[in-house]
């Protein structure tokens, strides 16, 4: 069975599924058909066998043999302490007598005996003390149906009857009562599943299966089978759609109500319905299949050989063993002018290095002689002259007279000059 569905009839799928919601009363209200809960696309080729598979554990019958013990109603007290502990007050059966889980509370707490006939659950309190404030919760549990609904009621007592009042919190009501006083904790519920016995159970659940051919609407689609819990069982259409679509006889106990279609063909193909309804419990659901039949897959004939045909132990091809082929990984040197490409970018990369780092070095140095020429305290004093006394000390003393114009006159010049002048004049006085 393949479960991949072309294109095309997807959308003939849904085509088919908005006319029959378009042009067919509202599920579920009208038709009683139910609420469709799963749609499936199912393919099958043609000749094959296909499963359309329909489960539910809500389904199982489970025969009532313990005097309908499978309902029940019990009362549930928190308190407001800071421990905020929960007990039980009391719970009683549709077939049993009341139990009251503290003693204190025998004769001053009961409930309508005729509970589960009027649906009148309220817990009835006498004789209010303190002690019986908190938040009391009514709880109905139907085992049989798997259902449970609850209802909650606060309770506080106070001792001023001017305080005495009820009211709706937005969540649950609220009593306020005298102490000493009685009250009627409410709790109604008239559902039939409530109220009634489960009798003729057997007949309460019920599955069909409907068929609804390409074109056709969903409130003409075939009937195929009826099954109750009971066993009855009830065939639909011609005799060979009997004997090629059938349900499982353990049905209602394992819950699966699967329909078996063998030897499928093209006409079997449409839209399948999987009714569950089980009128006691309100259950009412409904599953769709859309059933695409595809050509048979064809079958390659074999030519027949003139070869001798061997017994399976004379075979010489039963024992040979096939050898997987062996895989050898050859692994290819590579080429020398790949490596001399690489080798070559090395090189280069290291001689660009050493002509970064031989001009970082002779600019150092050109700095360092530059320094070394402009520095004031290294140029060296031009020479003296040396000055020759000769003949009187007259003409020695008007020389000097005579060279002291010149000697204020290159005043603007260097000031090496200076030291000279302030050397010549040294002499003169000597010679004074």
């Amino acid at each position: 069975m393949n479960l991949a569905v072309p294109l095309c009839a997807r959308a003939l799928f849904l085509a088919q599924l908005l006319a029959s919601f378009l042009f067919s009363p509202v599920q579920g209200q009208s038709d009683g058909s139910g609420v469709v809960v799963a749609m499936y696309n199912i393919s099958a080729s043609q000749g094959s066998q296909a499963v359309l598979q329909c489960h539910s554990q809500r389904m199982v019958w489970t025969q009532d043999r313990l005097k309908d013990r499978q309902r029940v109603v019990h009362w549930d007290l928190l308190r407001s302490g800071p421990d905020h502990a929960m007990e039980r007050v009391i719970d009683m059966f549709s077939a049993g007598d009341q139990r009251i889980y503290n003693g204190y509370n025998q004769g001053r707490i009961n409930m309508p005996k005729t509970a589960f006939k009027d649906g009148n659950f309220s817990l009835v309190i006498k004789d209010v003390a303190m002690s019986d404030k908190g938040i009391y919760s009514c709880n109905l549990h139907h085992h049989y149906c798997h259902l449970y609904e609850s209802i909650k009621v606060q309770l506080n007592v106070t001792k001023s009857a001017r305080k005495e009042r009820r009211f709706w919190d937005g969540q649950k009501a609220v009593f306020v009562v005298l102490v000493g006083s009685a009250v009627v904790l409410p709790c109604v519920n008239r559902r039939p599943i409530w109220t009634e016995g489960n009798s003729q159970e057997d007949q309460q659940q019920v599955v069909h299966w409907d068929h609804q051919p390409p074109g056709v609407r969903h409130d003409r689609a075939d009937r195929l089978i009826d099954l109750y819990a009971s066993g009855e069982r009830r065939h639909y259409g011609p005799l060979f759609v009997q004997q090629k679509m059938n349900i499982s006889a353990t049905a209602f106990s394992q819950g699966d109500f699967s329909l078996i279609i063998s030897d499928i063909q093209p006409l079997d193909q449409g839209l399948y319905s999987c009714h569950l309804h089980h009128h006691y419990c309100g259950l009412h659901e409904r599953r769709i299949f859309q059933l695409t039949v595809t050509p048979p897959v064809p079958q390659i004939p074999q030519e027949p050989t003139d070869e001798p045909q061997y017994l399976p132990n004379e075979d010489p091809n039963t024992n040979m063993v096939e050898v997987p082929p062996h895989v050898i990984n050859v692994i290819l040197p590579e080429q020398r002018s790949h490596f001399l490409q690489q080798l070559g970018y090395i090189l280069a990369t290291l001689l660009l290095l050493a002509l970064i780092v031989l001009a970082v070095v002779l600019l150092t140095r050109h700095r360092k002689r530059q320094g070394q020429d402009f520095d004031p305290r290294k140029v060296e004093s031009p020479p003296l002259p040396t000055v020759t006394y000769v003949g009187h000390t007259s003409c020695v003393k008007k020389e000097c007279e005579r060279s002291i114009p010149e000697v204020k006159s290159s005043n603007q010049e260097e000031t090496k000059l200076g030291e000279f002048t302030s050397y010549f004049f040294s002499k003169c006085t000597t010679c004074e």
